[in-house]
């Protein structure tokens, strides 16, 4: 790790110093690598991950493994995501909302165990683009090491590395609602839709990074850009145009973009 790498998560680790620490977690690299920073500097730490329809069943479970390679407690406190309508509606704010209520749920739970500092994931590579979440977090008073010290992705996959951290190349995950235009109404059914289309992606062809994008009877598969050679088997395709019909789509449509974040944001004025 170059020494300008290394002293940024020495800065991090110093903050963290003395301190009780909740850090909102994942499983991904990012809340993976904060978790191990915290367990090595801070004075105590508690992860806790928030379960809700919009979080893949897959995803819980590699958090719960990593959380045990850690060698960390995983609390999990649930949201009824799906009954808060200003959610559901999936208005163009709706990623503002959901990350001042994830937030709002964090300092609660810091309260209930006497933590002092709460800390989440955002690295400086998240910073261009369609990011309301990130006022979100400001106006919560949640830090975001990463930002602080201007630490990138690949920064944090360097460490993950380094540290022999298993999610090290885990390519970056968000929650089932981004697969949905604004506007479109998400439902339990919808998202069990877009989730069965991305397991049988990742199955099927053995990608590692998908999204299901819906477009009402059309699902758009993204999938990561040098994975996209992997699609174009004749016989795995019919297997996921069944798969597909059955879940509930029409029609299957795969992205020759590949996978890019921000993918439903195009649409929005800058």
């Amino acid at each position: 790790m170059r020494e300008s790498t290394k002293a940024k998560f020495d800065a991090i680790c110093a903050s963290l110093s003395g301190k009780n620490v909740l850090v909102a977690f994942s499983g991904g690299v990012d809340s993976s690598v904060l978790a191990h920073l915290a367990k090595k500097c801070a004075a105590s730490v508690n992860l806790i991950i928030i379960t809700s329809p919009t979080v893949p069943e897959r995803e819980l479970h590699d958090a719960r493994e990593v959380a045990r390679e850690l060698g960390l407690d995983l609390h999990e406190e649930s949201f009824k995501w799906l009954e808060e309508q200003n959610l559901s509606e999936n208005l163009v704010d709706r990623c503002y909302t959901c990350k001042r209520a994830l937030a709002d749920l964090w300092l609660v739970y810091a309260q209930r165990m006497d933590v002092d500092t709460v800390i989440e994931g955002t690295t400086a590579t998240e910073t261009e683009g369609y990011r309301p979440g990130l006022a979100a977090l400001e106006e919560a008073a949640v830090e975001s090491p990463y930002l602080q010290e201007g630490i990138s992705k690949a920064e944090v996959r360097e460490y993950a590395r380094e540290n022999g951290l298993s999610m090290a190349e885990k390519p970056s995950m968000a929650c089932l609602a981004t697969r949905f235009p604004y506007g479109t109404e998400i439902s339990q059914e919808r998202l069990n839709m877009v989730a069965t289309v991305e397991d049988a992606v990742m199955q099927i062809f053995g990608v590692q990074c998908v999204r299901a994008r819906y477009h009402g009877d059309l699902v758009r598969v993204e999938v990561g850009v040098e994975e996209l050679s992997k699609m174009f088997d004749p016989e795995k395709l019919r297997r996921l145009d069944l798969i597909a019909k059955d879940a509930g789509f029409t029609y299957v449509t795969l992205d020759l973009q590949g996978y890019r974040t921000g993918a439903m944001d195009e649409g929005l004025s800058s």
